[in-house]
């Protein structure tokens, strides 16, 4: 029976959350803090588990970047990635190695947009998962699949909404299984630090919770 290894990017494998940080990067201190401003009551009902996490994600990511070429878009998703790997925690990302020097699958599930999660591991081979296929036409035995939230693309844009649900609670577990339908065939290790995590950790076979805080 093979292992798979399924990871959380956000707190788990770094020290903070990716959405504020690349905020900050792509579009400066000052936006992100105006931006919070506008959005504060909304965050603080999300806090407070009275609005939904994923429409007021879908809020802030539209604020910041609608309108944005995905060429743009990506090439500051790669430079963001080149450029924070203070971010990564060191055991995380050693434990994510050895699992491919292991020949175990790995996945990173994640509630942050796919595109600047990606490469933060392409020197590992990452691949994305790209609705219901990978992009090296559904190579499940990629080193690395990156499910994540995808952004909305139109005529070469970001339309600000997502094209998948947001990756997080159960949606974490269906993405999952669509990748890997046959639960039976394999034991599943699982890593994560949020209530985001929950469910995936409960449905792992073993479950890591807030691992790797050096």
């Amino acid at each position: 029976m093979k292992t798979i290894y399924a990871f959380d990017f956000d707190g788990t494998l770094t020290t903070r959350d990716t959405l504020i940080e690349f905020i900050r990067y792509a579009r400066g201190n000052s936006a992100l803090i105006m931006g919070i401003i506008r959005h504060l009551p909304m965050l603080i009902m999300m806090k407070l588990r009275i609005y939904p996490n994923d429409k007021a994600k879908q809020h802030i990511f539209d604020h910041f970047f609608k309108g944005m070429t995905v060429d743009e878009f990506t090439t500051i998703c790669t430079e963001f990635a080149r450029n924070s790997q203070q971010l990564l925690r060191p055991h995380g990302i050693e434990t994510v190695k050895r699992a491919i020097r292991q020949e175990c699958p790995v996945v990173i599930v994640s509630a942050s947009i796919d595109l600047w999660v990606a490469p933060f591991f392409s020197d590992m081979g990452a691949t994305i998962h790209n609705n219901g296929q990978t992009d090296s036409d559904n190579n499940t035995e990629a080193p690395i699949i990156i499910l994540g939230t995808k952004p909305e693309i139109t005529g070469g844009r970001l339309t600000g909404r997502f094209a998948t649900p947001n990756c997080y609670g159960k949606e974490k577990v269906n993405r999952l299984l669509a990748l890997y339908p046959h639960r039976e065939k394999y034991r599943l290790i699982a890593f994560g630090d949020s209530r985001g995590d929950k469910e995936l950790l409960t449905a792992a076979d073993e479950s890591h919770y807030k691992p790797f805080r050096e």
